[in-house]
């Protein structure tokens, strides 16, 4: 089975404790560096052949919605709380968009909701 991918970009070059989450789930973690990172999710996740793309910024919604305005990953941003992104996961969506929750706990739990989902 192939392992799932994720990609992490967040306004604060943050997301490494989302990325041991996914890691401890047993997923690939792709931390994008530097400031900004958020709005180069949809890059990164095109190139990587991404499963699923998690955007942080104070509104949870730029990195997101640029994702889906270029490459068409259809997204929901906006999201406060890990149960929001699984609802996400479950309705199709496949970039995430949160304020920040750079919270091990998230990309754990998305990650292994995406494998139930994907089967």
């Amino acid at each position: 089975m192939k392992q799932i991918i994720v990609v992490i970009g967040d306004r604060l070059g943050k997301g490494q404790h989302v990325a041991k989450g996914v890691e401890a789930a047993g997923g690939k973690a792709i931390v994008i560096d530097g400031m900004g990172a958020d709005m180069r999710l949809g890059d990164v996740m095109k190139a990587e052949n991404a499963d699923i793309g998690i955007s942080f910024c104070g509104s949870g919604g730029a990195g997101a919605i640029t994702a889906q305005a270029k490459y068409g990953y259809p997204c929901q941003y906006g999201m406060r709380s890990i149960d929001e992104g699984i609802t996400a996961l479950r309705e199709g969506k496949r970039v995430l968009g949160f304020g920040f929750m750079d919270v091990e706990e998230l990309g754990k739990r998305l990650t292994e909701e995406y494998a139930k989902i994907r089967g």
